[in-house]
Parts: C-alpha cells; sequence; structure tokens
C-alpha cells in the first residue's frame, strides 16, 4: 500500500519527538550500582539490617548495593544527604526512628523535613530496646537499678543525643524516677566495648545488639521493652513485668527514597525488599539476632507511612513527656 507524505512526515515527527526524551525513559532500572546510605556508624542494628536488605536488593535486581556510613546528628547527616540526592532510585535511606520521628523534637534546625523529603519505600523489621549493665554492676532487675541509682547517679549510655534509645532512656527516667545521666555515643556499637571494660555502668540499646553480650556473660541484660519476653531469651523480664507501666519501645528500620523518586522505581524496590525478608535466609538472620519482620501491609509504601506518622506522633508525646524540647 502507499504511503501519504503526511504519513511519512507525521513518523519523522515521532521519532524526533522520541529522540528527546531522556533515555532514562527507556532504561531498565537499575542501570548501576545503588547507594544504601546507614545514617549511623558501622556495627548497629540499623547497619547490620541495612546490609541485610541490601543483599536482598541486589540479589532481586542485579546490581550491586553499596552501603555508606554516614553517621552524625543522630541520623540527620545522613537523611539530609539521601533527601538533598537526585530522585532516581540510586541513593536509599537505611530509615529508622532517629532521622524521622525524634530529631524534629530533639534538634531545632534540620536540614530535611521527615515527612516531606522523603518517599517511603518499606518497613523491614523492628527490634525492642533493652538495658544492660557491665559484670561490675550487681543490679538484676529494674528495681534493683532505681534502688541503686537513688544512692549514687547511674550511668546509661545510648547511641546518642536525639537517638530512639536515647528518647527510650528520658521515657523509663520520666516513668521510673531513677537517678540517671546520660552517656551518648556515636552508635550501639561503638559503646559496647566500653560497657565490657566498665568504663559505662549501663547501656539503653537494641536487643539486637546486646543479645550476644548477655549471652556470652560479657554483661546482663535486666528488662526488655516489649509486650512479652523475647523466644531467644527467656530469661529476662519485660519493662512492664519489671514495675514499669505500659512501658514498649523499640527501633525500627526500614527504606525511603528522595521524594519524587519514580513510582515504578519506588515499586521495584518494594517487591524486591519484601520478596527478600519473606523467604530465604533473611527472614532468621533477623530472628536470630532479635529484630521482629515487618507485617505485609506495613513492607508496602502506604504502610510504612501509616507506621512513621503514629511513631511520629508518639515521639512527639514521648518529648512532651520527658521535657525535652528542640534545640
Amino acid at each position: 500500500m502507499p504511503i501519504s507524505r503526511r504519513r511519512v512526515i507525521a513518523g519523522l515527527g515521532a521519532v524526533s519527538t522520541l529522540a528527546l526524551l531522556p533515555r532514562a525513559a527507556f532504561a531498565k532500572y537499575p542501570e548501576r550500582p545503588i547507594r544504601l546510605i546507614v545514617p549511623f556508624a558501622a556495627g548497629g542494628n540499623a547497619d547490620i539490617v541495612g546490609r541485610i536488605v541490601g543483599d536482598r536488593i541486589s540479589n532481586a535486581l542485579g546490581q550491586p548495593v553499596v552501603i555508606e556510613n554516614r553517621g552524625g546528628a543522630g541520623g540527620g547527616i545522613g537523611a539530609e544527604a539521601v533527601a538533598r540526592s537526585a530522585p532516581d532510585g540510586y541513593t536509599l535511606l537505611v530509615a529508622s526512628n532517629g532521622p524521622l520521628t525524634v530529631n524534629p523534637f530533639v534538634q531545632a534546625k534540620l536540614g530535611y523535613d521527615p515527612l516531606k523529603d522523603f518517599a517511603p519505600i518499606a518497613l523491614t523489621s523492628y527490634v525492642p530496646h533493652v538495658i544492660i549493665l557491665n559484670s561490675k554492676v550487681e543490679a538484676k532487675t529494674i528495681a534493683d537499678l532505681i534502688a541503686l541509682s537513688k544512692k549514687a547517679q547511674i550511668s546509661i549510655a545510648t547511641s546518642g543525643v536525639g537517638s530512639a534509645t536515647h528518647m527510650t532512656l528520658e521515657r523509663f527516667k520520666a516513668a521510673s524516677g531513677a537517678n540517671i545521666v546520660h552517656v551518648p555515643y556515636r552508635s550501639g556499637g561503638a559503646l559496647m566495648p566500653d560497657l565490657i571494660g566498665g568504663s559505662i555502668q549501663a547501656a539503653m540499646t537494641e536487643f539486637s545488639t546486646a543479645l550476644p553480650l548477655h549471652k556470652a556473660g560479657q554483661a546482663h541484660i535486666i528488662a526488655i521493652a516489649a509486650a512479652s519476653r523475647s523466644k531467644l531469651a527467656p530469661d529476662i523480664a519485660t519493662f512492664i513485668e519489671s514495675g514499669v507501666p505500659n512501658f514498649v519501645a523499640q527501633s525500627y528500620i526500614g527504606v525511603v527514597a528522595p521524594t519524587g523518586t519514580p513510582a515504578p522505581v519506588i515499586a521495584d524496590l518494594q517487591k524486591a525488599i519484601a520478596a527478600g525478608l519473606t523467604s530465604g535466609e533473611a527472614p532468621g538472620k533477623l530472628r536470630g539476632m532479635g529484630s521482629e519482620i515487618a507485617t505485609a501491609k506495613q513492607m508496602t509504601p502506604d504502610g510504612f507511612a501509616d507506621f512513621i506518622r503514629t511513631d511520629y506522633e508518639n515521639m512527639r508525646q514521648a518529648a512532651k513527656l520527658a521535657g525535652i524540647t528542640p534545640q
């Protein structure tokens, strides 16, 4: 069939238009390595979970996932770096309480808006907080610790000013009346050598970080801030059992991207994370270190967004209870 001049011109116009479109419109994501920024030093819960999740993303999408630790400001430095990065799916944040839902209530000047500058991808897991004491502290229970603090102030370390464990420590002080001084560190992993060595008396930290020391007899956990005892260490009482009513606290880990990241990219990442954390060896690894796997709903962008908003309001109330004001 003969081709009219009009049809030829129209076809050339379409080709020209397609040529002007960015290459990304045709490219299959991802084409290059993905950076996964952990906003804390290596060795803590966020770093460990981030590396497990990074491996799952890499296996599913066929590109390396490079872990980059950018600690400081309660996770704020790494979070700001991601918020300001290109929304193309190649720079992601291992998101947690600190940068998303604690910093707004302890830091007066943030370089990002935690509710507006990030696109939630998936919640991965959460882990309860615990109080762990060095072997020189004779307290065996929360009641013992409170009693000791009345005689002499107790030093308790956390993973840093404005961290999730710092907020939990402040809540514990307000709820118990214990005489405690806060000792901030760079991360949960960084404080452990000083705890073992006796430089600090105790730490409020994640169960996953403290459990190996407890099992090895290098230090002892006296309470876990969960609704029920952990199957990994059923000898450890909850704060509630120990006389601190309704005291539950946890660190959560998820993955977010900069706002504006294309929906198909978010979908690819979400599928990779959800599949990787519900099959294979990853679930066992997380549970083995004391973490609980997020629910199927929480592993969706909408479910994670709801979780963040709820925790944001909980932290607002916790900061008010503890008398914390942004500085």
